[in-house]
Formats: structure tokens, sequence, C-alpha cells
């Protein structure tokens, strides 16, 4: 069982299902702003050119406010998942070791400036025999 949960753990913070889930989130919270627009700009548009009825400002203000509401509610739910993850991501890393910077594989021949391969004993591009470097000597 314990094996179990320590795959599922894995496989649930792997950052493909987080972005999957994210994505899921907020998608939905886009839908709602879709959905208030079609609901409190294109149908009363509709409205009034198929059957010409007249909307009176109270209305309209009201149709704007309730597109604003969607609005800051898809802001509100983005900057929370916004800061779930750097949250989630600071405790993963939490106990993670730096990244080591990476040996260099090449050198620069002093006599001709060529770029060569660090265990070269001599340069390809102009013969010359390579001074031992520190590398070579471990």
């Amino acid at each position: 069982m314990k094996k179990f949960l320590e795959e599922f753990k894995s496989f649930a913070l792997r950052g493909n299902v987080m972005d999957m889930a994210v994505g899921v989130l907020i998608g939905g919270a886009f839908s709602g702003i879709v959905t208030s627009l079609t609901d409190n700009f294109i149908q009363p548009i509709i409205k009034l050119v198929m059957t010409g009825k007249v909307y009176t400002l109270e209305e309209i203000s009201g149709y704007a406010s309730a597109f604003g509401s969607s609005v800051v509610n898809f802001l509100i739910m983005a900057f929370i998942l916004f800061c779930l993850l750097k949250a989630m991501n600071k405790v993963m890393s939490f106990g993670s070791k730096p990244e080591e910077p990476a040996q260099p594989t090449t050198k620069i021949c002093p006599f001709c400036m060529s770029e060569i391969d660090i265990r070269a004993t001599r340069c390809p591009y102009c013969t010359s025999v390579q001074p031992e470097s520190e590398a070579d000597q471990k």
C-alpha cells in the first residue's frame, strides 16, 4: 500500500498533471467570461436588432456590471492558482540539491585559438602539442 501511495504521489505531482489541472480550472473560469459576454452583450444586441427591444440605462449598467463581475472572478481565480502553484513548486524543490554546473568538454588551443576537445594532447587544426592542464593531471 505504501508503494502504491508513493507512485500516486509521483504521478499527481508531476508537471504534466499539474499543468493539465490548471488548464481545466482556468478553462472553467474563462467559460464564465464567455457565458457572461454572450448573456450580457451579444444576446441584448441580437434582441435589439431582431425585436427592437429598447433597454433602459439601468438594464445596460446591470449587464456591464455582471460582465465586469465575471472578469474579476476570473482574475481572482487565476491569481489564486498562481499562488498555489508557486507555493507547491517551492515545497517540491525544498529538499532537492541545486544542480552542479556541467564540466567543460572543450578548450581553446593557445596557438591557433581553435576549439578542441578537452582531452586532446595535440590540436587537430595546427598540430601543436597542447600544454598539460589541470584536467589532464587528474
